[in-house]
């Protein structure tokens, strides 16, 4: 009897891991919409490195859109992807529509990065992909909060989550320089 309550034991233990990985999913597993309403599949991006950061127009922080368009127009291409996700979690600094968001980082910062649909960062309406990025159970590596606007997230080439960066650290941090070139 023990050993068959044994055998029940790791035979459950095994599909409950199984069904944790399955649900932590992988960072190319998302999917989201651009500002312009195409979609973007992060499936595409298997085999670079990724930040992941979140933006807002009105912000003490958003001159940082300047660096991002300089890193990404040194660094990215095959093997970089800058990816700005907007948000308004913090005090209402995004409340722009896609178009106003759109029209607001191309005539200011001249952006041609990609730039996402708005989003959620935080709290009970977290998108999908923050969670990935904030906690160690999905991600595999860190519990993280996004303390602001203008948090990054560095992806290494094989997907997993590399570092997390401060919104005060600006993107041409010699340690974001040192991640890209190594």
């Amino acid at each position: 009897m023990n050993n068959l309550r044994r055998g029940v034991t790791v035979i459950l233990l095994m599909v409950l891991s199984l069904i944790n990985m399955q649900a932590q999913g992988t960072f190319y597993d998302f999917k989201v919409k651009t500002l312009g309403g195409a979609d973007f599949d992060f499936a595409d991006l298997k085999g670079k490195k990724v930040m992941v950061v979140n933006t807002a127009s009105k912000c003490g922080l958003t001159g940082q859109y300047e660096l991002l368009q300089d890193l990404w127009e040194k660094y990215g291409g095959d093997n970089f992807v800058i990816i700005g996700f907007p948000a308004n979690n913090f005090m209402n600094q995004e409340p722009g529509t896609a178009d106003e968001i759109a029209e607001f980082c191309q005539l200011n910062y001249g952006v041609s990065f990609p730039m996402m649909e708005k989003i959620s960062v935080k709290g009970k309406d977290m998108h999908p992909l923050y969670k990935w990025l904030t906690q160690k159970d999905f991600n595999g590596v860190a519990d993280s909060k996004v303390q602001w606007n203008f948090q990054k997230y560095l992806i290494n080439a094989d997907g997993k989550l590399a570092k997390v960066i401060s919104p005060r650290t600006l993107p041409n941090d010699k340690e974001v320089i040192e991640w890209l070139e190594q």
